[in-house]
């Protein structure tokens, strides 16, 4: 069962072509990153699926339905954007949130509790929104969206703001919610969390869906055949085009296209000679490096 599914969705304003003929489908218990880069239509697709926006064509269908403002209370949306009331302590807020969505006033309380707690926020129930940091308000904001118990989330960058010990924190919540029967989409720049938490995506790039399907089968597509090297030294070979025909390098850790005739043990023999390798394997691209590839503009990076 497909919890989303949209199909030919245009959306302009004006004389931007915000979303171009976009099609994908989510399955039901699903985590799906919708990816691309600043600008391709992201938070637009987002917010024709909240309802906050309407399509000028297409069809967007959830939970098996046609889009009705009574859907969106099975849904928990964290918009990129922060939405909180800033005056209000942070208990009086979550409660309130919960309330909106038509939980009693005594279990919104006690859930909101049960959150905070989870969330490491306890000691600031009683402290005003605008008092806390930007990453403890995101973490309010995300209790604010799963309060209710939604069986999808939509969640637009929800590591912004987050030092690695709390993207872990929400990282895991995550996999709890999503072991609980919760179907997640989120939308985020952090390829890596991509990697490890989604079973399938869509890449869009000027409103237009140019990758999905389930991260397995997009990475196979551009088969094994990518290098991972970590390194000491100047790596000079990585010049030599005999050898490499691109790569992405970032000091000491480099992602390397081989050459089309070039063999792992030519490269790996070259680089010894002017490297200290501590890491070589093949391996599929890296999703950074299939984002990089799809959506960089000619003439880019080597």
């Amino acid at each position: 069962m497909n919890i989303l599914s949209i199909h030919r969705v245009n959306k302009s304003f004006e004389a931007i072509h915000a979303v171009r003929d976009l099609s994908f489908d989510v399955e039901k218990g699903q985590t799906f990153g919708l990816l691309g880069p600043n600008g391709a239509g992201k938070t637009t697709t987002i917010r024709m699926v909240m309802q906050i926006l309407l399509p000028d064509s297409g069809d967007i269908q959830i939970f098996g339905k046609k889009l009705e403002p009574a859907l969106t209370d099975r849904i928990g949306y964290l918009p990129e954007e922060r939405g909180l009331y800033r005056k209000m302590k942070v208990l009086d807020a979550v409660a309130f949130f919960g309330e909106l969505k038509g939980m009693p006033r005594t279990r919104a309380l006690e859930e909101s509790r049960r959150w905070l707690k989870k969330l490491d926020l306890t000691e600031w129930t009683d402290r005003k929104l605008e008092e806390l940091s930007k990453g403890m308000q995101q973490k309010v904001q995300f209790i604010c969206t799963v309060l209710h118990g939604p069986e999808l989330l939509v969640l637009d960058e929800p590591f912004s703001g987050l030092d690695p010990v709390n993207v872990n924190m929400l990282k895991d919540v995550m996999l709890e919610l999503k072991q609980d029967g919760a179907t997640i989409i989120f939308s985020t720049h952090q390829m890596e969390q991509v990697e490890r938490l989604c079973d399938a995506i869509c890449l869009i790039h000027r409103g237009e869906n140019v990758l999905s399907g389930s991260l397995s089968a997009v990475k196979g597509k551009f088969g094994k055949n990518r290098i991972q090297m970590r390194y000491d030294g100047a790596a000079t070979f990585l010049k030599d085009r005999n050898l490499v025909s691109g790569f992405d390098d970032y000091g000491k850790y480099v992602e390397i296209r081989p050459a089309a005739n070039a063999t792992p043990q030519e490269i790996l023999k070259r680089a010894v000679r002017d490297v200290n390798v501590t890491h070589f394997e093949i391996a599929e691209p890296s999703l950074n490096e299939i984002f990089i590839q799809l959506v960089q503009p000619k003439g880019g990076k080597p």
